[in-house]
């Protein structure tokens, strides 16, 4: 996709390398946290969602036998963190991030159909799974 940088890390040195190569050597490595396992349920937002950047490096847990992570950057892409609570009261601090431009996409995506609108009207915003990581500038 235009504007998206992508490659596979199949080693935790390529990994951490990959961050430093793009980014720096002053980056910091976030992940969604869960105060405690919980069964599925609903979570709302709370207060003092963050900004964290708009240079970031998602990597997504691949099922491999070993550890392999699908990394990508998009522009014109922000980062937010912020804390969730479960109806149990479960807390907590998700990431989340909001692609700007969606021009360039695949009109058949799915976020274009589960939010009945077209690439590049509106910001598309979504949270991150657990298993997904984000180097950021620090």
């Amino acid at each position: 996709m235009e504007g998206e940088t992508k490659y596979c890390a199949t080693s935790f040195e390529f990994f951490v390398d990959s961050g430093v190569s793009m980014l720096g050597k002053n980056i910091e490595l976030l992940s969604t946290e869960l105060e405690k396992e919980t069964q599925s349920q609903e979570f709302s937002v709370g207060e003092g969602v963050k900004m964290m950047g708009e240079s970031t490096i998602v990597c997504h847990k691949m099922e491999y036998a070993y550890a392999v992570f699908l990394c990508h950057s998009i522009d014109k892409t922000d980062l937010y963190n912020g804390p969730l609570v479960g109806e149990d009261g479960t807390k907590a601090t998700a990431l989340g991030v909001c692609h700007k431009d969606t021009s360039a996409w695949n009109p058949n995506h799915l976020a274009f159909q589960v939010l009945k609108v077209k690439p590049g009207t509106v910001p598309v915003c979504h949270f991150l799974a657990r298993d997904a990581h984000v180097w950021v500038p620090n």
